[in-house]
């Protein structure tokens, strides 16, 4: 085809003589001009008939492609010039295909084509459509240019900007761009998105003692488990140090999320190899879910960093869902932890001891020693309170020496036969000058070694394993036991109990409470550990027996000690000398006849929805299945309503029990557990919803989803009388 094509159907024929003007044989042919500029390397030129199908490529073209030029030509210019993804580092622009639709100009488009050698090659394209004298569309004529080399650069240059240079990862900038760019498009459509932020627990051990070229090796070894378990779902990426993040897009089942979650933590937590040492380390994962948590990505990153704090707070090894509680829990964290150093300065915090009892015979083999703290403001703080606070800080290490010398004065004062068990927090453990501090409380109470048993959390494997070890062949020389506490909850193998350390493994709570449950897996789990135990001569201790069927379960199982409120509650050093003094080391079972489900106690402010109408009542305690409230009278037994427990938590139940003023509620679902120690639903309703129901996004707070604006529609009469509620 010549190239006399290229000129518009408008352009008047400049080849003829004209009137004027010198000679047309002065001056150089057109098509002999673009074949030299072609040769010069400053452009090529591109046709379409009016089907948008390529009927052209000049010379320098067809070379460039090699074996492919030929074959292009009749096949449609958007199968020919493929547009690139600006998620590779292309530049961002409309597609190819919308320009030619609309029949636009195409100004500097980057486009890849593949050339005939198995290589893609990159052009810069401009072009203009072309219309005849009646205004035709005829098709389109066009330049390129190729810009392999710049391209390919600028794209590395691009990707290097946005990819963790250790781990292969997209980086925090990325994952910003990624997380606002899906934030924005799924506002519009009124998706979800859920955001995890992980931080690895104990890392700082692992650079310390293994040095920073290990530590680098471990964190590209946690990227590998990260992505092989999101996979497809969403994207990882880290934000630098030990902290790592991963986009959920249409993702807000909070089950879903748990779920994952603790794979993540389960994996993370697995042992790792470095240079032929073993290393294990922990995680911690916090979640937050937009539209409910956030609806920009300042403002999930926060909740979900607040969610991240409050898993490391409740014990590291765990995962926590952001609530607008979180919030007003930092602000008092802080302040516990500056009356904490107080209380500690004045020897505030006391000991209490509780039985672990033979089922068989019902006689006490020791007592663990329990950390007590009343405040004068507050009153009695829980450890699950101020333990975490103390851990974040150096001071657990005060508490936890002060302690162990304690225990071992009052376990002097003791009948022979009954040994003492202490805590030690992974900070204390990994000390530098433990063993001696050990040595030193035994040497000035006389406490017998063997009547002394160091309680240990699976947290104390992160780290080097060399130096655990080395720890621990310490301690038994000393002559003391060794209890693994928790078992199940925290970092270990199983493989690593055969190194014989333990004397005891302690089966955790969260395997004992509900075992008698129909269906319920964890009688099998608990018959496993006791069989693993007694194969390596382990005693083993079930912790948290509250109810008969319970104690019943774990002694037909085989554990040889038994520990709870069946037995008894942590008593007083006075208590236990009492009773000691009575010549009684006996405790009788005492407790329900059955499990009930966990229950919270709590005293909240919540909404109750009865046909049209929204009540104020107070939430008195929670379990996974129901919950007491008071504040309504008049509520029949058998009433189908609705608990609004905010931030779009709302709980299909009916009334099984009722007083004057307080109901009973049985749940339709059962509540899921929100990974620190509280419940949530499993799903929420949406702000958008909402918003369509005439409440305006722009109105609603973080958790603060404004059922309560039901009142002003028109409404029946309500069945209930609403109390007087107060706080």
């Amino acid at each position: 085809m010549p190239l006399g094509f290229l000129k518009s159907a408008r352009e008047p024929d400049r080849s003829a003589p004209q009137q004027g003007r010198s000679d047309a044989k002065s001056r150089p042919d057109r098509a002999v001009v673009l074949g030299e500029v072609e040769e010069l390397g400053i452009g090529m030129f591109w046709a379409t008939d009016a089907e948008g199908c390529l009927n052209f490529l000049s010379q320098r073209a067809l070379v460039e492609l090699g074996d492919a030029g030929d074959a292009l030509i009749g096949r449609a210019l958007t199968q020919v010039f493929q547009d690139v993804d600006n998620e590779d580092g292309g530049p961002s622009q409309r597609s190819l295909a919308f320009k030619l639709k609309a029949r636009s100009k195409l100004d500097e488009h980057v486009v890849a084509v593949a050339d005939g050698r198995g290589s893609t090659r990159w052009w810069r394209l401009n072009g203009r459509p072309l219309t005849d004298a009646r205004g035709t569309f005829q098709g389109y004529r066009g330049s390129a240019v190729d810009i392999s080399a710049q391209y390919a650069y600028e794209t590395r240059v691009t990707k290097q900007s946005q990819v963790d240079e250790l781990t292969g990862l997209a980086n925090r900038r990325k994952l910003n761009e990624r997380l606002t760019a899906t934030l924005n498009a799924f506002r519009a459509n009124k998706r979800s998105c859920a955001l995890m932020m992980l931080d690895l627990d104990r890392f700082k051990q692992v650079n310390d003692t293994m040095g920073h070229p290990a530590g680098d090796e471990l964190l590209k070894q946690v990227a590998m488990r990260l992505s092989s378990i999101v996979k497809e779902a969403g994207e990882v990426g880290r934000l630098g140090g030990d902290e790592f993040q991963v986009v959920l897009p249409d993702m807000d089942d909070r089950g879903t999320l748990g779920e994952l979650a603790n794979r993540i933590v389960q994996s993370v937590s697995q042992p790792y190899t470095i240079n032929g040492r073993r290393a294990i380390i922990g995680a911690s994962v916090g979640i937050a879910i937009a539209p409910y948590d956030g609806l920009d990505a300042d403002e999930l990153t926060r909740a979900a960093d607040m969610a991240l704090y409050s898993a490391k707070d409740t014990r590291g090894g765990t995962f926590c869902f952001f609530t607008s509680e979180l919030r007003e829990k930092a602000s008092k964290t802080a302040q516990l932890g500056d009356r904490l150093r107080d209380a500690v300065d004045r020897d505030e915090l006391k000991l209490a001891y509780q039985p672990l009892v033979d089922p068989a015979t019902n006689e006490v083999r020791c007592f663990e020693a329990l950390l007590r703290w009343h405040d004068e403001e507050e009153g009695e703080i829980s450890p699950a309170q101020f333990i975490p606070v103390a851990e974040n800080d150096d001071l657990i290490v005060r508490i936890g020496e002060a302690a162990l010398k304690q225990a071992c004065v009052d376990a002097l004062a003791w009948p022979g036969n009954i040994k003492v068990a202490v805590n030690v927090s992974a900070k204390q453990f990994v000390r530098p000058g433990f063993r001696k501090a050990v040595a030193a409380a035994l040497e000035s109470s006389g406490l017998p070694p063997s009547r002394l048993e160091l309680e240990i959390t699976e947290s104390v494997f992160v780290g080097d394993l060399e130096s655990v070890d080395s720890i621990f062949r310490d301690l038994k020389k000393l002559g003391v036991r060794l209890a693994l506490d928790d078992f199940g909850t925290g970092y270990s193998s199983l493989g690593y109990l055969k190194h014989g350390h333990f004397d005891k493994i302690k089966i955790d709570q969260s395997f004992v409470r509900g075992c008698t449950e129909n269906g319920d897996i964890n009688p099998a789990i608990i018959t496993a550990i006791v069989a693993l135990a007694k194969a390596l001569g382990m005693e083993t201790v079930a912790e948290g027996v509250e109810a008969m069927d319970e104690l019943e379960l774990v002694k037909a199982r085989g554990a040889d000690l038994v520990q709870g409120y069946i037995y008894s509650r942590a008593l007083s050093q006075e208590q236990v000398l009492e009773q000691i003094a009575h010549g009684s080391a006996m405790f009788r079972p005492s407790g329900p006849p059955r499990h009930r489900a966990e229950r919270i106690t709590i005293f909240r402010k919540v909404g109750l929805i009865h046909e049209d109408h929204y009540y104020d009542v107070i939430l008195r305690n929670i379990s996974k299945t129901g919950a007491r409230i008071t504040g309504l009278a008049g509520v029949p037994v058998g009433t189908d309503v609705v608990l609004d427990l905010g931030h779009g938590q709302l709980v299909v139940s009916k009334v099984v029990n009722a007083t004057e003023n307080s109901q009973g509620l049985q749940f339709e679902t059962k509540l899921i557990s929100d990974g620190s120690g509280g419940f949530m639903t499993r799903h929420r309703i949406s702000p958008y919803a909402l918003a369509e129901a005439g409440i305006p996004l722009a109105a609603l707070g973080a958790g603060a989803f404004p059922l309560a604006k039901w009142r002003e529609a028109n409404k029946s009469i309500p069945k209930f009388v609403q109390l007087e509620i107060k706080g």
